[in-house]
């Protein structure tokens, strides 16, 4: 009895091995991977910015359901096309990049539908509090990349998250929203 429970063991512990082993690790590429913003402006417009400096990597196991996410966002670089407007989020007012000038995306929580993933629950850092952010993906895909020869997996991933959680309320008396839209676009190439 004792030795079909240690071989039982052993075969479960195999199989978990053997869908461990279909996880890979890709590495985000920095010029298809894109993080931008859009907030209202007085409900007139929209105003949008991107960060021009990003790196991280992905690790997918779509037959076992998984993932894990790391992605690091170089503040400093937020660009919104205005020279003005880019040094005032980078104040203190907002981004504050002279106290904090990295923010932070971890996630190992991913759903699937298929071997697509739909949606990637992780820990947003910013202005140095974290708080739970789900992307949603409106589009997901894998790839042979034909000029690289490996596979690229990405989408576009879009969250709204309220900016005085992570205290920036900077505009709040006076008319601009808390709720600000995250649009990740990402793809990764296959180490």
């Amino acid at each position: 009895m004792r030795l079909s429970f240690v071989a039982a063991a052993l075969a479960l512990s195999s199989v978990g091995g053997l869908v461990h082993a279909q996880a890979a690790t890709y590495a985000m590429d920095p010029t298809h991977t894109f993080v931008t913003f859009e907030i209202g402006h007085f409900g007139t417009s929209t105003n949008r910015g991107r960060f021009d400096k990003k790196e991280g990597t992905v690790q997918l196991d779509r037959a076992g359901k998984s993932g894990k996410v790391d992605l690091t966002i170089d503040a400093t670089s937020i660009n919104t096309g205005t020279d003005g407007f880019n040094k005032h989020l980078q104040s203190a007012d907002f981004f504050d990049v002279a106290k904090y000038p990295t923010i932070k995306f971890v996630a190992d929580k991913f759903s699937f539908n298929g071997d697509k993933v739909t949606e990637v629950a992780g820990q947003l850092t910013l202005l140095g509090k974290t708080n739970p952010v789900i992307l949603k993906a409106s589009n997901f895909n894998c790839y042979i990349n034909p000029m690289l020869k490996r596979e690229t997996c990405g989408g576009d991933f879009e969250a709204t998250i309220q900016r005085t959680q992570w205290g920036m309320g900077w505009g709040m008396n006076f008319g601009f929203p808390d709720a600000v839209k995250l649009i990740v676009q990402v793809e990764a190439i296959k180490q």
